[in-house]
């Protein structure tokens, strides 16, 4: 359990939040969602002790650990990335660490037979002999190849560098996982299996995030920073809407229905206050109004924190039917290939989504349509009249940290009054003194949004978007679906978010390592294709599984009795040979058991000598030799097998 009492927090002048008093319980998953500066991933900062609150505590129930993810991938780099992920059970690593230096000190001293029964102690209570496979299991649900488990970290990029610092925290199993925006460097594929993992988290979970199909995936409750106050919903996000809803109106009817009786009593006492015999009843009414107004001015209508951008994407001029013909488009790092032999055409009015792993080329394919690399083959077209608008996923790169946001927008049409480019900032929720701030004291979400504003100014007739939503919050994100909808040129995207590409896509274009997979229809109509191919390759290995029988049938049939009786009696010798090896096999895993049982005894190291200590470590290793032979054996018996009952 984790309580907040009287919490209070400020950015500058501004309050984030104040006096909050709030509690989270053991077991429950948290959505924790507001505007951008709404004070999220402070709260979070404060929770974990990153952060002193200007005023208020926090407090733990006893033994509580926290996780939180960290971003100093740079302190592993030449560590093996199983190893990194290991190191998040701090207790286990270190006795591993331990426990294989010691081993190198054969015979042992007493101290240190006394120091192995410990760490083998806690290797066991750490799940220790499990751990490597464990760890596996994080990486590859998190898209980290099953090779790659043993090299360093360095030869990931920044991205999966930082997937791998998720697996080392979901390995730590704290009691509190704390996650600010985790999708954020995440695939699909990749997010879904997250989504699935922490469903099944047994600890307290508080998650930031602005998609909502994930909130609606994880959640049971949801946080709601507004009002410069935090306020717990239970239930999902769409359940939250509902209540949100609910609250504000029935605020405001309740508001109505004060208002009117209140006007009602003074229509009442302006008619009849000045007369003696009404003078009593006035007064009486007049006390009424009073608490009225009271009730009236106790209901909260604090300004709300989410404020709407107003983003629309008007072309300059449409561009031609054809908009862009792609042929045979390569590109590799190194010894890396991104992108090998794609190509495709899109047609004015089409809303591309490109899918796949991470790692792709999808945001290299972006780069070079957008000029921003070459490619090493193949080429591209644009169509006639096409003017070209793009959002990096790396945003800090279009921005000049030297300039304030007037100056850094208005160079991208120095003709434009400035009280023009001040209008075009203040739908984007720049305003007054704000447009004079330099560039790099932004927010992500605030430098998303300045570049935005660029494409507005631009007007182009092609939109090029690499993960627009990863700092953006729901109000802009909800702004800018509309505004693509809207927009009547072409969209060619990237993103992660289901629900926006859910809401914008007319077209899918998947890449993976094998194909390029062109569907022409919907986001949700292309998930229900995936499944349909997917039973369909189902039905079709049936079909030739059933084939395949009815052949080994026919072929029966035609060999003769004495084949049959042959083949019968090498079948049954191929058979008999694979049951003594598995019974060998299971023989000398038992024994191999036994002696690990014997090794992890508490008594091994302190009363047994050390000759003796040795001839058991002596032992362990000539059964597990002989289990590797009789293993050996059983893989070519069972070899043996599957020819004759494929000949058969």
């Amino acid at each position: 359990m984790i309580v907040a009492t009287k919490l209070s927090m400020r950015y500058g002048a501004k309050i984030l939040f104040k006096n909050v008093d709030v509690q989270f319980n053991k077991g429950h998953h948290y959505g924790l969602i507001g505007a951008n500066g709404s004070g999220k991933s402070t709260f979070l900062k404060i929770l974990a002790g990153e952060l002193s609150p200007e005023s208020g505590e926090v407090a733990f129930a006893t033994g509580t650990t926290i996780g939180t993810l960290k971003q100093d991938h740079f302190l592993y780099e030449n560590m093996a990335i199983c190893d990194v992920v290991l190191q998040g059970r701090q207790k286990l690593w270190q006795a591993l660490q331990e426990k294989e230096e010691l081993l190198k000190h054969h015979p042992f001293t007493e101290i240190e037979c006394e120091k192995l029964t410990v760490l083998e102690k806690i290797i066991e209570e750490q799940s220790g002999y499990s751990a490597e496979a464990d760890a596996s299991k994080l990486l590859e649900g998190l898209g980290i190849r099953t090779l790659d488990h043993k090299r360093p970290l360095s030869i990931l990029s920044g991205g999966y560098k930082l997937r791998v610092l998720l697996a080392q925290l979901l390995f730590a199993k704290p009691a509190v996982l704390m996650l600010d925006e985790p999708t954020n460097h995440l695939d699909l594929f990749s997010i879904r299996w997250l989504e699935g993992y922490l469903k099944t988290f047994e600890g307290t979970l508080l998650v930031i995030s602005h998609d909502r199909d994930f909130l609606n995936a994880i959640s049971d409750s949801i946080v709601d920073f507004d009002y410069a106050t935090i306020k717990i919903y239970k239930g999902n996000y769409h359940h939250f809407l509902e209540l949100k809803q609910f609250e504000r109106d029935a605020k405001e009817a309740t508001f109505a229905k004060q208002e009117k009786k209140s006007k009602d009593l003074q229509q009442f006492i302006d008619r009849f206050g000045a007369k003696a015999t009404k003078a009593k009843q006035a007064q009486s009414r007049a006390r009424m109004v009073e608490k009225i107004q009271a009730e009236m001015n106790s209901i909260d209508f604090t300004p709300s924190s989410r404020i709407t951008p107003k983003i629309t994407f008007e072309p300059l001029r449409a561009s031609g039917v054809n908009v862009l013909k792609v042929a045979s488009l390569a590109k590799a790092y190194a010894a890396k290939k991104v992108l090998q032999n794609l190509s495709f055409e899109i047609e004015r009015g089409e809303k591309l989504a490109i899918l796949g792993p991470n790692g792709i080329g999808k945001s290299t394919l972006l780069e070079i349509l957008a000029q921003q690399i070459l490619a090493d083959e193949g080429k591209f077209e644009w169509g006639f009249a096409v003017r070209v608008g793009y959002f990096p996923q790396d945003y800090r790169r279009e921005l000049n940290q030297k300039l304030n946001l007037l100056e850094w927008l208005n160079q991208f049409d120095p003709d434009l009054p400035q009280e023009k480019v001040r209008e075009m900032l203040a739908r984007v929720l720049f305003s007054g003194d704000v447009v004079n701030q330099s560039i790099q004291t932004l927010s992500g979400g605030e430098s998303a949004r300045l570049i935005l504003a660029k494409l507005m100014l631009q007007k182009p007739n092609v939109i090029l978007l690499d993960e627009p939503t990863n700092h953006l919050d729901m109000e802009a994100i909800d702004t800018l679906v509309e505004a693509l909808n809207l927009f009547e040129g072409t969209v060619i995207l990237v993103s992660h978010n289901r629900y926006f590409v859910s809401h914008i896509a007319t077209r899918i274009l998947e890449i993976d390592f094998e194909k390029v997979s062109d569907y022409r229809c919907s986001f949700e109509q292309y998930l229900l294709k995936q499944d349909q191919d997917y039973l369909s390759a189902q039905t079709l290995s049936q079909r030739h599984l059933q084939g395949k029988k009815e052949e080994q049938k026919e072929k029966a049939q035609l060999v003769s009795y004495e084949e049959q009786k042959k083949i019968k009696s090498l079948k049954a010798q191929a058979q008999k040979q694979v049951k003594q090896a598995e019974e060998e096999c299971h023989r000398l895993e038992l024994k191999i058991n036994e002696l690990d049982l014997k090794i992890s005894a508490e008594d091994f190291y302190q009363e047994k000598p050390a000759s003796e200590q040795q001839k058991v470590f002596m032992e362990k290793e000539q059964v597990e030799k002989r289990l590797e032979k009789a293993m050996k054996m059983w893989e070519g018996s069972m070899t043996n097998l599957q020819e004759i009952e494929k000949n058969s």
